[in-house]
């Protein structure tokens, strides 16, 4: 026989382990919702998703998208707000006018940020390191000088370089056009819709190559158009990823392609169950591909040295 000691005891395990489960029947039955902003209507590729169905989110299960998508910059804020408003569990932003109107929008909700510029000297954290603050994320363009140092040893007798003008072109490239000897030529785009003057542009300001560097939210449409009309127009040209060279670009040089989508994955995980993002380090591509296009080399009677084709991952013949 139980006793009467015994019986309470038993009883008040036995609430307490009922009480856990209904706790963790209840979260496992939650839907999280995270917000996605960006301007141009790309979604979210599968390579993030197969890294989130690795952590145990299903989309349309345990949790969903709530997109927002602006046709211009000037439409962001309000696009940020309204995800404000619906209290989403977290944003992921694309590009840093959409990272931006997030941090405007809130700070309290947390903010995973894919960007292609420095995102200290954007104002978006305090440091890589320790962000602080409701957001973290992946820095795509730390990088950019790069592209102008590949280009100058590919074509060392190049002093004028053409590139679209945006406001937040990472200082890099200046700094290195500088050390370089190259002069950069600005050429103002304002929009997708300016692209197909560029290239007539770049040859009026008397540019002796171009340089296309990785501006989220006008080029991922119009990247291939790019390089093949750099070759149309016989300018040689570098973009940052391979499709452009692919597509006529002389040269590409870049972060393989969907290698931060895992990682943003792994952020919002980690958010979703709990941690701040303040605390997440913010991530920086680890891998880059350098992919030569002979074809257009020979096509503009240009020589690329052997030292840089040793070095590419890629050459087109």
């Amino acid at each position: 026989m139980i006793d009467r000691r015994t019986f309470v005891t038993l009883s008040a395990g036995a609430l307490l382990l009922l009480e856990s489960l209904a706790v963790r029947a209840q979260q496992a039955e939650r839907v999280y919702r995270i917000g996605f902003l960006r301007v141009g209507k790309l979604t979210i590729p599968q390579p993030f998703w197969d890294s989130m169905r690795e952590f145990g989110w299903v989309e349309g299960k345990n949790v969903t998208i709530e997109p927002r998508y602006a046709d211009r910059e000037d439409q962001l804020p309000i696009l940020a707000a309204q995800l404000v408003k619906s209290k989403v569990d977290v944003i992921l932003t694309n590009g840093t006018p959409s990272a931006k109107a997030a941090k405007q929008a809130t700070n309290t909700i947390p903010i995973v940020f894919s960007v292609g510029d420095d995102p200290i000297g954007t104002g978006l954290v305090a440091s890589l390191g320790r962000p602080d603050g409701n957001l973290t994320g992946f820095a795509y363009g730390l990088y950019e000088e790069k592209l102008l140092e590949v280009l100058k040893t590919a074509l060392p007798r190049v002093a004028r370089v053409a590139y679209p003008a945006f406001p937040d072109l990472h200082p890099a490239i200046l700094r290195a056009a500088q050390a370089l000897g190259v002069q950069m030529k600005a050429i103002t785009v304002q929009g997708p819709e300016d692209l197909a003057y560029f290239y007539a542009a770049a040859r009026n300001a008397n540019a002796e190559a171009v340089l296309i560097p990785d501006i989220a939210w006008s080029f991922p449409n119009r990247l291939e158009d790019l390089g093949a009309e750099a070759l149309t127009n016989r300018l040689p040209a570098i973009g940052y990823e391979r499709k452009f060279a692919e597509s006529g670009g002389l040269l590409s040089y870049g972060p393989t392609r969907f290698q931060h989508w895992p990682r943003l994955a792994a952020h919002v995980d980690k958010i979703l169950k709990g941690a701040k993002p303040g605390d997440l380090p913010v991530e920086q591509a680890t891998k880059s591909e350098l992919v030569i296009n002979l074809k257009t080399a020979k096509a503009l009677g240009l020589t690329i040295p052997e030292s840089v084709l040793l070095r590419a991952d890629e050459v087109i013949q």
